[in-house]
């Protein structure tokens, strides 16, 4: 009878559990229209998740403002192109520059093609990508976002940084607006856009997973003053993005997608960008004297270890240690003396080798800053007057007139209008003869579209082949009158 009497309370309780949940679930789903429903799911879920779990961001803004900025760039080489994958220790180097679709293009005759992205940054056409797109390039192609193409015009680069700057002859552009570099935070969502794998406008987004990331990409025996100081993303980017745009959540350039960490040469949740505060620089540089001023302390630093802090008797493990000062450098003349630990430059600290160069890196030589360091616990100020690799403490301007002298001719680009006036695609122009070759064989105002068969498409065309030549030439092109010419040249090294 107990038995009994317990199967039925049971079965009674479940009975009345079960119309309470059926009556609840009736009250939820019952409602007098759609929106009301739709509020009621929204207090219903948000039992379940935080609220800053719930809480999502909207990249359409981010996209529509970034997209018509960034460009795509195809490189066209003539010849031979070196393997672009790097070997080490019998693997691919895990840090690859992004290539066209990640592949090696090895060809010993006839024309190769790299691609990449670059990102708009003035109306009337200047464009910042990466130097290692374009570093070598014959012809370098822009295709805007509209599918409009143009031959672009390299204006400088800097190895030490991985920066060029372009010019296409255009008005009227989508440009992007910088941001600032400096306030980025670890943990906030940016958006990558670019043309991976030739898929044009491609927008991924992410987080910043880290800054002040030095993976030794650029550094070398012939680039030993690279800066390395990376935003480090794990927004989706892969061979082509190279070049491309991160972007704030506000739509504004906060760096210059450069690299990935893969073993496969594609996408693994590593990239790494250059900080859009070192690339105004660089990009002013570039227009201001042809050429990136680039100025030193002069000091030879270390960064601080939990050993190296026992071994100095240094209370903290904030700056870098200066080891060495150079004599007659910028910092020995301020004061600055080894065992000094410098943790602030013009009040930003850094707490890295890399992040003390990127300080430093984004001022000019003749600049005053102001670093703050600890000597054995007294925290002082000093000020410093920088110096270029020359030892000047003046900005170094480019020779533009030595730049476009080549073979004793001065050369000259040409407008879009000449071309069109003259229905020609490519060319550079001959401002003078002086007593080169040329002598004697063109006239000033000729028009070189060819030499030795191979399209001129800027001064740097000719300067390659001029200074590589050793024997006759072929040159072909458009008399000032506009009538075709071909005419060959002896030319001695």
């Amino acid at each position: 009878m107990k038995k009994i009497l317990s199967i039925f309370t049971i079965a009674a309780l479940g009975a009345l559990f079960g119309v309470g949940i059926n009556h609840l679930a009736n009250n939820y789903s019952q409602s007098s229209d759609f929106e009301d429903m739709q509020k009621r799911h929204a207090r219903f879920a948000s039992t379940f998740s935080s609220k800053e779990a719930s809480v999502g961001f909207d990249f359409v803004k981010v996209a529509e403002t970034s997209t018509p900025a960034v460009v795509h760039i195809k490189s066209h080489f003539e010849g031979e192109k070196a393997s672009a994958k790097k070997e080490q220790n019998g693997q691919m180097d895990p840090f690859e520059f992004f290539k066209d679709h990640g592949f090696d293009f090895e060809m010993p005759r006839g024309p190769g093609i790299a691609t990449g992205s670059g990102v708009v940054i003035t109306q009337d056409g200047y464009i910042v990508t990466n130097n290692h797109v374009i570093d070598n390039a014959n012809k370098i192609e822009v295709t805007l976002n509209d599918k409009r193409t143009y031959v672009a015009e390299l204006i400088g680069t800097d190895k030490t940084t991985d920066l060029a700057l372009l010019k296409i002859d255009e008005k009227n552009l989508n440009f992007m607006s910088f941001g600032n570099s400096d306030q980025v935070k670890v943990g906030e969502w940016v958006a990558a856009v670019g043309n991976p794998m030739n898929l044009t406008s491609t927008v991924t987004a992410g987080i910043v997973s880290a800054k002040g990331r030095s993976i030794d990409l650029l550094r070398s025996e012939d680039n030993q003053y690279a800066i390395e100081n990376f935003i480090q993303t794990d927004a989706a980017i892969n061979p082509g993005n190279s070049g491309g745009a991160l972007v704030s959540t506000n739509g504004e350039l906060i760096g210059i997608n450069t690299a990935i960490a893969s073993q496969t040469g594609s996408y693994t949740g590593y990239g790494f960008a250059i900080p859009v505060n070192l690339v105004k620089k660089v990009m002013d540089d570039l227009l201001k004297f042809g050429k990136v001023q680039r100025a030193v302390l002069g000091v030879a630093i270390l960064e601080i270890s939990q050993e190296l802090a026992e071994k100095e008797g240094l209370k903290e493990l904030k700056g870098v240690l200066v080891q060495e000062v150079t004599e007659n450098g910028a910092a020995g003349k301020a004061g600055i003396k080894k065992g000094d630990v410098i943790d602030k430059v013009n009040g930003v600290e850094v707490n890295s080798v890399s992040g003390l160069q990127e300080e430093i890196g984004k001022y000019r030589p003749g600049d005053k800053v102001t670093l703050t360091i600890n000597r054995k616990g007294e925290r002082k100020e000093i000020g410093a007057v920088l110096k270029g690799l020359d030892g000047k403490e003046t900005p170094a301007v480019a020779d533009k007139a030595e730049v476009n002298t080549i073979k004793g001719a001065t050369f000259a680009t040409v407008s879009k209008e000449e071309k069109d006036k003259l229905g020609i695609k490519n060319g550079v122009k001959i401002q003078s003869i002086g007593s080169g070759p040329f002598k004697g064989k063109l006239q000033p105002g000729f028009i070189i579209t060819k030499i030795d068969k191979q399209s001129i498409y800027s001064i740097q065309n000719v300067k390659t082949i001029l200074e590589s030549a050793d024997g006759a030439i072929l040159i072909e092109g458009k008399n000032p009158d506009g009538t075709d010419n071909v005419v060959g040249l002896k030319i001695e090294k």
